[in-house]
């Protein structure tokens, strides 16, 4: 783990540009049997990523065998369950929000960097993605390039554009507004920023609640569109009789942090749900 001592967001984070083409041609398969949704890819996207290794993140892009299994027929279980990957996009990426940053290096002390933040650089993309030292590209906030493949804007509903871990769709940003599947609006989420300042002396980074920090953020039920998960019960294009769905927003989470179904048991991450307002 790398020690790090900041405790205050100085500057947006550096984005590099996505202007370097594949390393090879993206491979993605999905079968099905009773019971679950196999997906298999080799990690690489259709569209452009930045440059790897950049002054941000050491790493190259390589071919990583992605092979999960998600439920074919989720169900919402009202619990949220903490994940590492949230699920994989279709085609092929995971979408992995944390960071393994963590102040002082030490993940007990619950401090972790909120990836999207630019406390700690990690070598972004215009996709908000990156590499693992395993040479695995991945997402931490909304997938840009993929977006514009599918053609995501704010006059109609988001295509579909992955699967979570428990089975249930994932979209980005623009969903119904209500029940019954009339009128577009910008997904909100239902986080916030905390008031006032972090604990501080001995372990405790101290400052103000600016994002550094993921711990910086509270869920409080009903501010925003979506629940601690962000997702919701809603229709879709793909599912006019209604399902959950998870949506990317713009603000924090971005990536959801956790899921409502039930998930593979190798996708699980040790953890509390998010802290709720009490």
């Amino acid at each position: 783990m790398r020690d790090h001592r900041i405790v205050q967001i100085e500057h947006a984070p550096t984005i590099y540009p996505a202007t370097v083409p594949p390393i090879t041609e993206n491979q993605v398969t999905v079968t099905v049997d009773e019971q679950w949704r196999y997906i298999k890819s080799n990690s690489i996207s259709k569209h452009l990523t930045g440059a790897f290794p950049n002054p941000g993140n050491p790493n190259t892009i390589s071919e990583f065998e992605i092979d999960i299994r998600v439920p074919l027929n989720p169900v919402h279980s009202g619990r949220a369950t903490r994940v590492k990957d949230l699920g994989v996009a279709l085609n092929g990426v995971t979408f992995d929000p944390g960071a393994g940053e963590f102040y002082r290096g030490d993940p007990s002390l619950g401090w972790s960097y909120e990836a999207l933040s630019g406390a700690v650089a990690l070598g972004l993309d215009d996709n908000h993605a990156h590499v693992q030292p395993t040479g695995k590209y991945h997402y931490h906030g909304l997938p840009t390039g993929l977006m514009d493949r599918l053609a995501v804007d704010a006059s109609t509903h988001s295509e579909q554009i992955g699967w979570a871990v428990d089975g249930f769709p994932i979209y980005a940003r623009y969903g119904y507004t209500h029940a019954d599947g009339t009128e577009v609006s910008d997904m909100t989420s239902s986080y916030r920023l905390k008031s006032g300042q972090r604990p501080s002396g001995g372990d405790q980074p101290g400052g103000n609640y600016d994002g550094t920090f993921t711990a910086d953020y509270v869920y409080v039920p009903g501010l925003g569109d979506l629940d601690e998960c962000n997702g919701k019960l809603t229709v879709t294009p793909d599912f006019p009789n209604g399902t959950y769905a998870y949506f990317l927003t713009t603000d924090y989470p971005v990536v959801p942090r956790c899921v409502m179904g039930t998930p593979d048991p190798d996708a699980r991450r040790d953890g509390p749900p998010p802290r709720q307002r009490r």
